[in-house]
């Protein structure tokens, strides 16, 4: 299969089921990926996918196979893989079958418990983070309809199990989350990664979410190398095949988590403050690791993994500045400017600065227009609108990660939606 790493719909599983290994292993392709090996005693799963899709998904499991499922195994808590179970339970009780084993690592449980005291936060996040593909975000997934898990893992050590002729190891490593397993079928010289890999650069740092492990994550990959494997199915996008490729993208991967998680550590214990940090960072960045197709910033991004770094070490207060401690409100802060400058100039400027491409600092001007919009003139206002939300569309146009994208785009709506009210005044 032929694909480009930067086409969105291979990391949403727009495409074709996948088999391998004479037909008993399968990867199903959805947000996020099953992947399903046959023994002669039934099925194991890793990861049951996004509510969303899941009668997609059994239709597609039972195109390929009929055989019951024995074990779920969860690759951590995200809803987009774990929450799809409601047809293959149901066929379960239809047909009398027993129960699947469901297989997470502890931390999973107290993720849920997470997302039942902060549900209504959830759906807000998401709705931010994925409207481009699914709108509002409304009944997702509820925190309460889970799959409760029958064998719970501490991560420890290995846990393995038999299951017919095969045998199956789980391993824990932190990465995206610390909940995070994967999977190991020798016998099928198979790896099934979760979000581990994502095929293209981890999401690491992402704006939205807590905490993640650029560093753990490097050694998640090294483990993983240590099996040689010959296929990988990874959280998102397209089978992994050959033993080269799988090695190559692996190390890659655990070089590019090794480079951002020991450059930004070097520089804290140089004493430096994170605008620092994170421009040094640009501009050190290895080529190398910008022309990888599954380094490509098509979900997370280089950027983001440096704040990622850098919160993991420090606390909140990252400038270094005691302006910035309590700050101001910022559109007072807004109004103190326009009452010693005339505003029409500090749009003139951002005009200049829009015409000369530089729209990063545009930005920060028009803002100050844009905050303190009660002290300037209607018409100036809507004009720091329209030149916002042009330079937005051309961000959101030019940047290749999704989520990018979505928080640009998300605030272009919101100007385009002021602008409709005003009009309508």
């Amino acid at each position: 299969m032929t694909y480009s790493q930067n086409d969105i719909k291979f990391f949403l599983g727009l495409h074709g089921a996948q088999s391998f290994n004479d037909n008993t292993c399968h990867l199903i392709p959805s947000f996020g990926n099953m992947g399903i090996i046959e023994t002669n005693a039934g099925l194991v799963v890793f990861d049951i996918a996004l509510k969303q899709f899941s009668l997609r998904n059994f239709k597609k499991l039972r195109e390929v196979t009929q055989k019951p499922i024995r074990y779920i195994i969860y690759s951590h808590g995200h809803f987009d893989h774990c929450f799809g179970f409601g047809p293959f339970i149901a066929e379960t009780e239809e047909k009398g079958w027993k129960m699947p084993q469901v297989i997470s690592h502890e931390n999973c449980i107290t993720r849920f418990k997470k997302y039942q005291m902060l549900d209504e936060y959830h759906k807000w996040l998401n709705a931010q983070q994925f409207a481009s593909v699914m709108g509002s975000q409304t009944d997702v997934v509820s925190p309460y309809d889970i799959l409760e898990p029958t064998i719970i893992l501490d991560g420890k050590m290995p846990y393995t199990f038999q299951l017919g002729e095969l045998e199956f190891e789980v391993n824990h490593d932190k990465g995206e989350t610390d909940d995070s397993l994967w999977l190991w079928v020798p016998e099928k010289e198979l790896i099934c990664a979760g979000d581990l890999m994502i095929s293209s650069y981890p999401n690491v740092g992402n704006p939205y979410k807590v905490q993640r492990y650029p560093k753990q994550w490097a050694l998640a990959m090294e483990h993983m190398m240590k099996k040689d494997a010959k296929f990988i199915i990874p959280g998102h996008g397209v089978l992994i095949e050959g033993r080269e490729k799988v090695r190559d993208v692996l190390a890659i991967t655990a070089e590019a988590m090794h480079f951002v998680h020991d450059e930004v550590v070097k520089r804290l214990n140089e004493g430096k403050w994170f605008e620092q940090i994170f421009h040094e960072m640009l501009e050190i960045y290895p080529e190398k690791f910008k022309t990888h197709d599954y380094l490509k910033p098509l979900y997370g991004c280089y950027r983001f993994a440096i704040h990622a770094v850098y919160r993991l070490y420090h606390g909140w207060y990252d400038s270094g500045n005691p302006t910035d401690l309590f700050p101001a409100k910022s559109e007072d802060i807004a109004r103190e400017f326009l009452k010693i400058n005339d505003a029409q100039r500090y749009y003139e400027h951002a005009k200049k600065l829009y015409d000369s491409n530089s729209h990063q600092l545009a930005l920060h001007i028009l803002d100050i227009l844009i905050k303190g919009h009660n002290s300037i003139e209607h018409e100036l206002y809507m004009d720091a609108l329209h030149l916002k939300y042009d330079i937005l569309k051309g961000k959101a146009t030019a940047e290749p990660s999704f989520i990018v994208r979505n928080i640009i785009n998300n605030n272009a709506k919101q100007i385009k939606a002021k602008i409709k009210a005003f009009r309508k005044k």
